[in-house]
This record gives C-alpha cells, structure tokens and sequence, in this order.
C-alpha cells in the first residue's frame, strides 16, 4: 500500500493503490471522489474559487463544502501526482496520468487532469467503472460491436464530443475479442483506462504513453513488431499517430482509434487535416481503401430525472460510394450516402435521435436541440 505523502517520490503504475493518510488534505479528495462513485457521476472537478462540483448524467452539482481556496486545492492534490508527472506538471502546466484509490475497500480507478488557470492549480478526474460494461448498459448494439470486432483488417474510428463515452465503446469491443481468445492484443493509452482481465489464449498489453512508451506513434511503430492482430490507440492527434494507423490499417492488422469530432464526415476531415496539403489526395487514397467504419457517439439527457444518459448513433460503414467520396474529396456527399446505406447498417445522427424519442427514452425537446433537421421529428 502507498501512502500518498510518499506518492510523490514514487511512479505511479496502473496497479499501486494510493491510500491518504487521515488529517491529509488528500483525504478531502476521496471523500469527494467517494461521494461521486455512491452517486455513479462521471466526473470530479476540483477549482479554486468553487466548490468541488460532480458531473451526473450529464449536469453539473455542487457538493455541499466550502469554496476551494487555492492552498487547500494545491495541498490535496500535489501528494497525489506522481514525480514524474508532477515535473511535467511543474514544466507544462498541464498533466494526465491515472489514479488508483481505495474507496470503501475496493479499488478505484480515475483518468485524471491537472491544470493551472489564474496561476492557480486545478483538477479534473473522471471516473473509470470498476468492470468494464456490458453492451446492454451502454446502449451499445451488440450486434454492431460484434461486426467491428470482426473485420479481418483495416481502420476503425469512434467519434464525438469530450465526455461521449468512446474509450468505454473501445473497451467494450475489444474485450469482446479478449474474451474470444485467440488474440494478440496491443493497447497505446494516455493514460490506461480500463484493464482488461487476463483470458485463456489471448494476450493483452497496455502501454502508457509517457511511462512505458513516448508516444502514440512510438506505441504504434513498435508494436508492429510484437505480432499483433489487434492494436488499440487511444487517440489519434497528430500526423505521425495517423500516418502510423493507417499503414498498420493497410498491413493486415485491424486498428481502433477515437477522434474529437462530431460526426462520420467530420472524422474523415479532421484525419486528412493532419498532414499538409502537398499530400492530402495521397492520404484521402489510402484512407478510402483502409478505413472501414464511422461510429459517431452522442450522449443524451434521459427522459428519466436523475437516469444515465442515452446513447445515439450516427453509423458508418465504408462502402464503394462512400470510398469514392473520400478518394475524391467530396465529404458532403457522405451524409448522403448513410442515409441511403440503411441496408448495410447505417443510420444518421437524426434518425437514431428519432428512435430514441419514439421509444420513450429521450424528451420531444431534448430530440429538437441534437437533430440536424427538425422534420425528421414529425415524419
């Protein structure tokens, strides 16, 4: 057990336990983070000049403790930082890592974000479910996450907004394949989220980005060079991570990846944005031929006070029209050929939106504000 007034000196691995001492100012930490895991939020924000606020399902609540100052921010969340994390820290202003913590005897794991804002520390941590969910829960078709699973090769992106739910999408699929056996599995994450269990005749390797490799592209290179069938990179940000994707993508391997976008056409954009124009078309070429799915998230206000959110879809898979699209440029065509695709699978954004409203689970007004055109509603 590491006690949190040691933390500092120590490196802080996906397994080690942080346990703060009674009359820590850490121990504010967990009683908030306690308080978060009893009510099922998502996230804990801890900022000078606030009181410690939870996200559940979506909204924002104050606990009800004093407003933060500055110094009992900064003494309850330095012990907590590992060394090498807290020099980033101190050098960058910024800082992820992973956080595991003992909350009423069973350990719990956050993604954690540190900030500085008005020269004052300040932090975010987001919840990791003890197990990874089941497919029912997310409201994840188990069909359609059987299909990507499945693919023999190529590229998969899972899209959408902060908060979306895709590194739990992510985990879901791939455990699937864990659970199958008869997979080499790589994962590159910053950090490590969830764990996944060990399984007969599957092997798992997760790789941190800043601890056991130096970056997503560096995860990538060399983890072509350990027989992988499956490689998992936490997200695609820079030309060399989605340069290094799409060549695993073309050699046989089958790769999962998120990016920040709202939509399918979205991702195809934002992954061609990464290199320089000189050599888009090149990229749009090998792009059209190696991805082989869009699954755009959006979480939705239920219809239920006090429910978890609702999961809509926008799904697309890449077919010859759809190809043609990407190779030539021509994105806005994209929206198009889904909605005309719903025999391969496919669906907008609007019309999964409808679906949720029509079963009950999402509000008329909640439907209005995501949907792109409001008809759709009434037809």
């Amino acid at each position: 057990m590491v006690k949190s007034g040691d933390e500092v000196n120590l490196p802080l691995e996906v397994n080690q336990t942080v346990t703060p001492m009674a009359g820590d100012a850490s121990s504010d930490i967990r009683d908030w983070l306690a308080q978060a895991v009893g009510m099922g939020a998502s996230d804990l924000h801890i900022v000078t000049g606030y009181r410690p606020t939870l996200r559940l399902h979506g909204r924002l609540m104050e606990l009800q403790v004093p407003v933060l100052a500055d110094g009992v921010v900064r003494a309850a969340l330095i012990p907590l930082c590992p060394k090498k994390t807290l020099a980033q820290f101190e050098s960058q202003k910024n800082a992820d890592f992973a956080l595991s913590l003992t909350i009423n005897g069973q350990v719990r794991r956050f993604r954690v974000n540190y900030f500085v804002s008005g020269q004052n520390i300040g932090a975010c941590f987001r919840l990791i479910a003890a197990d990874i969910p089941d497919f029912e829960w997310a409201g994840f078709p188990a069909d359609l996450a059987g299909r990507l699973a499945h693919f023999r090769n190529g590229l998969i992106l899972i899209t959408g907004v902060t908060g979306a739910g895709k590194t739990t999408s992510l985990a879901m699929i791939i455990n699937l394949l864990n659970q199958e056996g008869g997979h080499r599995i790589i994962t590159v994450e910053d950090p490590i989220e969830y764990i996944f269990p060990r399984n007969a005749n599957s092997v798992v390797t997760q790789r941190e980005v800043g601890h056991d490799v130096q970056s997503f592209a560096d995860g990538l290179k060399y983890g072509l060079r350990q027989d992988p069938d499956v490689i998992l990179v936490g997200e695609i940000r820079d030309r060399a991570t989605a340069q290094m994707a799409l060549s695993a993508a073309e050699t046989g391997h089958l790769v999962f990846s998120t990016l920040h976008t709202r939509d399918a056409k979205g991702a195809i954009s934002r992954y061609v944005d990464l290199f320089p124009q000189s050599v888009q078309n090149e990229i749009r070429s090998q792009l059209s031929m190696a991805l082989r799915a869009v699954i755009s998230q959006h979480l939705l206000p239920s219809r239920q006070e006090g429910a978890k959110r609702e999961l809509a879809l926008e799904i697309m898979f890449n077919n010859a029209p759809i190809a043609s699209g990407i190779r030539l440029g021509r994105i806005e065509s994209i929206d198009t050929n889904i909605q005309t695709g719903r025999a391969d699978g496919m669906i907008t954004l609007d019309e999964s939106v409808k679906r949720l409203m029509n079963t009950g689970k999402i509000s008329h007004s909640t439907a209005e504000h995501f949907v792109s055109d409001k008809r759709i509603l009434a037809r």
